[in-house]
């Protein structure tokens, strides 16, 4: 089976990101990324971008796109959309990454409607953090799913991916997956560092149950993608909890045919 893993970061020699991939077993290289996505069949992977604007700060190995990171104060003179755009105009560039919750706005704000519309104009996903941060800093109120609901209705012809399927407001995340044809979910996030997974899903039973009944409530298994969000978890683990997600009937679509075509990787 192939997989494209459709969430992770890269940021080789980061000091936040080494602490984290070693507690999830891994390194945070180039190479150690490379051989472990060969060994589990991981083709290719996107990248959330979190490296600013400069076209010269994302170069990626050629097995990674990335996504374009943004947040509003990278959006404050119409050069800074001119640099969105060119980001777009390339080929490795697979669409657009927001962050509320980490910085304090919500995705309806008249700043990002300038990138809705280049999102548009090439057809390119924007991709959304939505539910639970990373840092006691960030504001939750800006990354429920429900917020979600509005842009997408605002911007029926962007295609908008909902990051962590919005966990932990699952019931939400599904209501608005199943209601809009234009929004997919990602399922990165949903595990952190190096588990005992048959343990952890012994001991967080309701929480799994409750996550694999709002997937499958959507009835929309073409719009659910396969993502690790790496590197916070162990990648073997991570595609071991997604198999036991997802009906075998749906593996192709999750694991890899969905992310191909949303983020139009041609593979």
């Amino acid at each position: 089976m192939r997989i494209i893993d459709a969430h992770l970061h890269f940021w080789p020699g980061e000091p936040y990101f080494d602490e984290i991939a070693r507690n999830a077993g891994h390194k945070n290289t180039e190479v150690h990324l490379h051989c472990e996505y060969e060994k589990l069949g991981i083709v290719a992977g996107i990248v959330m971008g979190n490296r600013g604007l400069s076209l010269e700060a994302h170069q990626y190995p050629n097995f990674l796109r990335y996504c374009i990171g943004l947040d509003q104060d990278k959006l404050k003179t119409p050069e800074d959309i001119d640099l969105v755009e060119s980001h777009l105009q390339r080929d490795i560039c697979t669409g657009i990454k927001l962050y509320p919750g980490y910085h304090p706005f919500y995705i309806t704000d008249f700043i990002f409607e300038p990138v809705y519309a280049l999102a548009e104009k090439y057809r390119k996903p924007v991709a959304i953090h939505m539910g639970v941060t990373a840092g006691n800093n960030a504001l939750l109120k800006y990354t429920h799913p429900l917020t979600l609901d509005e842009a997408a209705v605002k911007h029926p012809n962007v295609q908008f991916v909902m990051c962590h399927f919005g966990n932990p407001w699952l019931a939400d995340a599904a209501a608005v997956t199943a209601k809009n044809d234009n929004v997919a979910a990602d399922l990165s996030g949903l595990l952190e560092g190096h588990t005992d997974l048959p343990k952890l899903m012994e001991e967080q039973k309701g929480y799994f149950d409750f996550l694999r009944t709002w997937i499958a409530y959507t009835g929309h298994y073409e719009r659910f993608l396969f993502g690790t969000d790496w590197p916070l978890a162990n990648l073997k683990e991570y595609i071991d909890l997604t198999l036991q997600l997802i009906p075998s009937a749906h593996w192709d679509e999750v694991f890899f045919a969905n992310a191909n075509r949303i983020y139009h990787l041609g593979l």
